[in-house]
């Protein structure tokens, strides 16, 4: 517990950012969910849409740093490598 008086005040300055950058971060975890489900499940130009929406969320995130922008990066490389080769998957069918 917070014992002097700058304490408590920046414990509900954190508690304030949490909830703020929560909807950021859930919002593009979301996005993400939804763009794996899609390339699982074979809707490739949804996957597509899908995952134009999740860089826009990750972007988002980053420029408001909830995320470090190497961990956006990282995560909209990992989602686009995944959707490029269900893409390429598909094209050799």
């Amino acid at each position: 517990m917070a014992n002097t008086k700058s304490a408590i005040k920046n414990t509900r300055k954190i508690e304030r950012r949490r909830a703020h950058n929560k909807v950021y971060r859930s919002r593009a975890r979301t996005l993400i969910r939804r763009t794996q489900h899609l390339i699982q499940v074979g809707d490739l130009e949804e996957a597509q849409e899908a995952a134009r929406l999740a860089a826009k969320a990750l972007d988002k995130a980053a420029k408001r740093r909830v995320f470090h922008p190497n961990n956006a990066a990282r995560r909209k490389s990992r989602l686009m490598k995944r959707l490029n080769q269900a893409l390429k998957a598909q094209a050799t069918k």
